[in-house]
This record gives C-alpha cells, structure tokens and sequence, in this order.
C-alpha cells in the first residue's frame, strides 16, 4: 500500500537496511540450526564485518535501537515508508529481546534440552520469515503487512 507518497529506488533501499539489526541480533537463535546444517552459514558471510563491529562496540545494540528511533522514526523528514519498515524492524528487536527472556526463564528447566532447541529454532525461522518478507516487500515499494506488529506500528509512525 503506497497511500503516503511516491517511493523511490533510494526510500526502498534505505527501507531494508533497518532490518539488519534483528538480524543481527536473532543469529544467537539460529546457533543449533546453523550447526546441524553448516551450508547455511554460507549465507551469512556477508554479515561478518558488521557483525564483527556490531560486538566490539560495548551496547552497540542500546545505541542502535535509539538512534533508529530517535534519528530516523521521529523525524518527520524522512520519508514515511522509511520511518515505517525502521520502527517494524525495531519491534522484530523487541520481540527478540522478550523471546530470550523467555528462554532464560525455560532453561534451568532440568530435561528441556530438547524444548529449548526446538523453541529457538521456531524463533529463528520465524524471523528469517519475516524479514524476508519485509525486505522483498520493501524492494517492491510495498508495506510489509504483519498481523499485530504492522498495527503496533501504524500507531508510532503519523
């Protein structure tokens, strides 16, 4: 839906960038799926130099997610589908921070070896899943629409 404005070649490339960071920080979901299956690990060679910044740099993921938020979503500047797919991509963060609280919580759980592997996997496809989705649609020039997350959305960007 393109209801906000013409979107340019340059708004869709800088609409997929934002989702680099629940990349980024999902990848510690995938650590039994890329060790069962190493081709994966293919795929993401192309994330190692900013993976490898991403940890030298102490609370990189705190500065990050504010200065996406407070740089990019609040300004009014910027094109609204680009404020748009940051502020979805902010929010795939969040869950995945709540999603590893929630293993936190499961893994003294004694026997839950084989729950825990299957849970961050389903986490780990499910958001490989959606920022797939969220970039192919950001490169047509189209917004990703996700049940609850694109609501949640809607509501921070005006």
């Amino acid at each position: 839906m393109t209801w906000r404005g013409s979107i340019n070649v340059s708004d869709r490339i800088f609409a997929c960038l934002p989702y680099l960071l629940p990349l980024i920080e999902g990848l510690v979901f995938g650590s039994y799926l890329l060790r069962q299956f190493p081709f994966l690990q293919v795929i993401l060679i192309p994330l190692t130099p900013i993976l490898a910044i991403y940890q030298a740099v102490p609370f990189a993921s705190l500065i990050v997610f504010f200065a996406l938020f407070l740089l990019v979503v609040r300004n009014e500047k910027i094109s609204h589908f680009i404020r748009f797919n940051t502020m979805q991509a902010i929010l795939f963060s969040i869950v995945i921070f709540l999603c590893s609280i929630l293993l936190q919580i499961i893994s003294p759980v004694p026997g839950a070896g084989f729950a825990i592997e299957t849970i961050t996997n389903t986490i780990f496809i499910g958001l490989i899943a959606a920022i797939i989705y969220s970039v192919a649609q950001s490169l047509f020039g189209r917004y990703a629409e996700i049940p609850a997350i694109s609501d949640a959305v809607y509501m921070q960007v005006r």
